[in-house]
């Protein structure tokens, strides 16, 4: 089982930025597919991004494209998520994934069930 920690939420007002981490435990990290997905208030799971195994690809949901960024630091066992132009639709738990085998296919990286590494969530707050 992957150790998955989050940090970096808060509260931010419209338009500002966040960035948050992910460190993972274990000494293959570079072989993890990463993902970030985010749960509002009374709504199912959302996926946000992902990124292979290898770095290879980086996938993002519609509504973060151009806004977001998902990028990783194998030396340190980190994944990041850069959040620019925040809006208060934003505003969820933001939870870290991985796929410590790189064995979800394309298709299914925005699918929650999938992964079986889950860090403990971090509130990120958009509003006025």
């Amino acid at each position: 089982q992957v150790q998955l920690v989050e940090s970096g939420g808060g509260w931010v007002q419209p338009g500002a930025s966040l960035r948050l981490s992910c460190t993972a435990s274990g000494r293959t990290f570079s072989a993890y597919t990463m993902a970030w997905f985010r749960q509002a208030p009374g709504k199912g799971r959302e996926f946000v991004a992902a990124m292979t195994w290898n770095g290879g690809r980086t996938y993002y949901a519609d509504d973060v494209k151009g806004r977001f960024t998902l990028s990783r630091d194998n030396a340190e066992n980190t994944a990041y998520l850069q959040m620019n132009s925040l809006k208060p639709e934003d505003t969820a738990i933001y939870y870290c994934a991985c796929d410590p085998y790189g064995k979800i296919v394309p298709a299914m990286l925005n699918n929650h069930r999938q992964y079986g590494n889950w860090g403990q969530g971090t509130q990120v707050t958009v509003s006025s």
